[in-house]
């Protein structure tokens, strides 16, 4: 009798916990299932997985140029931003540099939809620069002729040489040493259009200044125009397919 009594109230327990809508110990909620690859869409969980090894958590101090650089996403156009993150970046036709192409006709992981999320992740998160004089533009103007390697190596004494060195050897500015770009492994990684952003937007996260900053140049430096950085790119251009000692 007294195991029959136990048995009804056991049978009413499960019965109150059922009808009351609580889960059975054990079973897997609808919330915790994991999400397939191709289906997130969070800007967070996508940038942290595919962008943050190399950019930094917060876009910036990373290894590669930061994403967290206000005149960088004030002129790299929301085309081109979408063309990067799904193509990559060549240095040349047959040469790609470290950074990958993510779109899965590309060999990558991403979704059209997931790259889109990105792009617009990126400038919402970091957002242009406050409007005002316009920096150069990213890419060249179309239909001009490419830059003047002289012009560059004149434009690279007054923009670059105080804090790179003379030939791009490398140096120092406020006591902390400032990297060589003039080594061939460096310049065979970095794309041309990628020189020509980094020249215009500097590298703020490790103290390189932009086009228009002033640190570590003449007291009398003026902001270099478009014509300016296609000259100097060409001059950096012309370093990688021979080297500085050439110039002398």
């Amino acid at each position: 009798m007294r195991r029959l009594r136990e048995g009804r109230w056991r049978l009413l327990t499960l019965l109150v916990v059922l009808t009351g809508g609580c889960d059975l110990p054990g079973k897997p909620r609808e919330a915790d299932r994991p999400v397939p690859a191709d289906q997130v869409r969070g800007f967070d969980a996508l940038y942290g997985a595919r962008c943050a090894g190399c950019h930094g958590a917060d876009g910036q101090l990373g290894p590669a140029p930061p994403l967290n650089d206000p005149v960088f996403l004030a002129i790299v156009p929301d085309a081109e931003l979408r063309h990067v993150i799904a193509e990559g970046r060549a240095v040349t036709d047959a040469q790609r540099s470290p950074m990958p192409g993510f779109a899965r006709d590309r060999g990558g992981p991403l979704t059209g939809e997931q790259v889109q999320v990105l792009a617009e992740g990126i400038k919402k998160r970091w957002g242009p620069a406050a409007s005002g004089e316009a920096p150069p533009q990213y890419l060249s103007p179309a239909g001009t002729k490419s830059g003047n390697r002289d012009e560059g190596a004149r434009v690279f004494a007054r923009a670059c040489a105080g804090c790179h060195g003379g030939q791009g050897q490398g140096g120092e500015h406020g006591g902390r040493p400032v990297g060589a770009i003039n080594k061939p492994a460096f310049l065979a990684l970095i794309s041309d259009k990628a020189l020509r952003r980094t020249a215009i937007t500097g590298r703020p996260d490790l103290g390189m200044p932009a086009y228009d900053g002033t640190a570590g140049r003449p007291a009398d430096f003026r902001p270099l125009t478009s014509a300016q950085i296609d000259d100097l790119v060409a001059l950096l251009v012309s370093w990688r397919r021979r080297g500085p000692d050439d110039d002398q």
